[in-house]
C-alpha cells in the first residue's frame, strides 16, 4: 500500500500487506499524521467504506476515472440500449464538468428513463425481478458516490485532483518494471520495489 502527496508528489509510507482492508488505510493515515503530516484531503479509489471512514476527519475525494470504470463494467463501452448509451455518455464527462451540471443532468436522465429503470419480468420459476439490472447498478452506483465525487469542486482552496492517476501511474511504471525481472524472489522483489519507490 502506497501513501502519496498529490501536490509534492512525494510517497509519504508504504507498507507490505497481505491484503488492502479500510483498516489498513486508517492505519496508514494515522501513521502519516503521526509524522507530523498535516493531511488536507484523501483521493481515493471506490471502495467500499472507504470513503464514510475518512470523511471524519478530512474531505474525501473518488476518483472519477474508478468511477467511469464501474459505469464501463456495467454498460460496455458501446451500449445497445438508448438510456445506457445517454448514462455512458453522462459518465464520460465527469472529469470534466462541474457539480451542478452534473448532478442536473443525472437528475433529468433518471426523470426521463424511470419507469424504463423500474421495468420487471416473471422469471421461469414466475419470480419478478428488474429487466435493467446492469443499467439499474450503473444508474445507483453514480448516485450512491455522488457526495465524493466532487469534492474537489466543494473544496477548490485546497486544489485536490479529481482522479488518482498520480498514483495509478507510478504503479503502471513499477508493473512493467516488475515483469521484466518475472522470478524474483519476495524479499528481491520487496527490495526492488523500495529502490523503485525512492526514484
Amino acid at each position: 500500500m502506497v501513501f502519496k502527496d498529490s501536490i509534492s508528489g512525494q510517497i509519504l509510507l508504504k507498507q507490505y500487506v497481505r491484503q488492502e482492508t479500510n483498516r489498513q488505510y486508517l492505519l496508514g493515515i494515522e501513521e502519516i499524521a503521526r509524522r507530523g503530516i498535516r493531511i488536507q484531503a484523501v483521493i481515493c479509489d471506490g471502495r467500499k467504506g472507504l470513503f464514510q471512514l475518512f470523511e471524519k476527519h478530512v474531505p474525501v475525494q473518488m476518483c472519477n476515472f474508478h468511477q467511469v470504470a464501474i459505469v464501463r463494467r456495467y454498460l460496455t463501452k458501446n451500449p445497445k440500449m438508448q438510456a445506457s448509451k445517454e448514462l455512458w455518455e453522462l459518465a464520460l464527462l465527469l472529469a470534466t464538468t462541474d457539480k451542478a451540471s452534473f448532478e442536473g443532468a443525472l437528475m433529468d436522465w433518471f426523470t426521463k428513463w424511470e419507469s424504463f429503470l423500474y421495468e420487471r419480468k416473471r422469471d421461469a420459476l414466475g419470480k419478478s425481478r428488474y429487466v435493467h439490472k446492469k443499467l439499474r447498478s450503473a444508474y445507483r452506483s453514480l448516485k450512491t458516490n455522488l457526495p465524493w465525487l466532487f469534492t474537489w469542486y466543494d473544496h477548490m482552496e485546497l486544489n485536490i485532483p479529481n482522479t488518482t492517476n498520480a498514483i495509478d501511474g507510478y504503479f503502471a511504471g513499477l508493473k512493467n518494471k516488475l515483469r521484466n525481472h518475472n522470478g524474483l524472489a519476495v524479499p528481491r522483489k520487496k527490495k526492488f520495489i523500495d529502490e523503485f519507490l525512492k526514484a
